[in-house]
């Protein structure tokens, strides 16, 4: 068993009504503007909003512990140590540990370079072709990107055109630098980067992977009952409105 669990100020919230047994463990991993954690270890930003809302709407309470490294993170996931994951991909290999709700939000993964070298990447259209030219690119550590991305990924490495970033803060770090040609990631995460460091960028016309994020539970800790008041809960805020509100309150809808 881990070391005592620290606890973020104001960290367990009751957003349900009392004597509820769904209560779920939460360990966020900073990630603007999706996980904002503030000095004072407070949180906001779009999935922090997003998840208070399914949660209280579906009666349940939110446990929120300290921030973990995304390896780590992951880790305490699989060991059933965390109940939550926030904007979650589904995928056949994680489906063995984890259930997923249904969509709260889209996430879109983007490819921009600098705005000097845009017009030479723009018909960039695919990993083969970045392959062919030898382009080198900055992605995330981790995270679910796409079939066409996982493919590509070993024969990127095998060639050393990939650098990977343990955050989007040093990932655009790297891009000013001239570490690689283009950087491709989260595109609410870049364009947040970009602007807090005041980095000029260019988006290229191709969308490597777009598609839905889910909540991702826990299949060990949580319950199939769990799910279904979460996703009864996602239901009834997509048809109140209250989601798209949230979504648009951070231009993401």
């Amino acid at each position: 068993m881990s070391g005592p669990t620290i606890l973020l100020a104001a960290a367990f919230f009751t957003l349900g009504t009392p004597g509820m047994a769904c209560n779920l463990k939460l360990a966020p991993e900073p990630w603007p503007p999706y996980i904002v954690i503030n000095e004072h270890g407070g949180l906001s930003g779009l999935d922090y909003d997003l998840v208070q809302a399914i949660m209280k709407e579906a009666g349940c309470t939110l446990q929120v512990e300290t921030a973990l490294p995304s390896l780590r993170r992951q880790m305490e996931f699989r060991m059933g140590r965390i109940d939550l994951t926030l904007g979650a991909s589904d995928t056949p290999e994680r489906r063995g540990f984890a259930r997923f709700s249904l969509p709260y939000r889209n996430e879109t993964v983007g490819m921009f370079s600098m705005p000097d070298h845009a017009a030479q990447y723009r018909g960039v259209d695919g990993f083969d072709a970045l392959l062919k030219q030898r382009l080198t690119l900055l992605t995330p550590r981790g995270g679910w990107y796409g079939d066409s991305y996982a493919k590509a990924q070993p024969e990127l490495d095998k060639r050393g055109q990939r650098s990977p970033f343990s955050s989007y803060e040093q990932g655009m770090r790297m891009l000013q630098a001239g570490r690689a040609s283009l950087i491709m990631g989260d595109i609410a995460a870049l364009r947040y980067e970009a602007r807090r460091q005041g980095v000029a960028m260019t988006a290229l016309p191709w969308v490597p992977f777009r598609a839905p994020a889910h909540l991702m539970l826990n299949a060990a800790s949580t319950s199939k009952a769990d799910l279904t008041r979460i996703n009864a809960a996602i239901t009834r805020l997509e048809q109140n409105g209250t989601l798209a509100a949230i979504r648009a309150r951070y231009e993401l809808n």
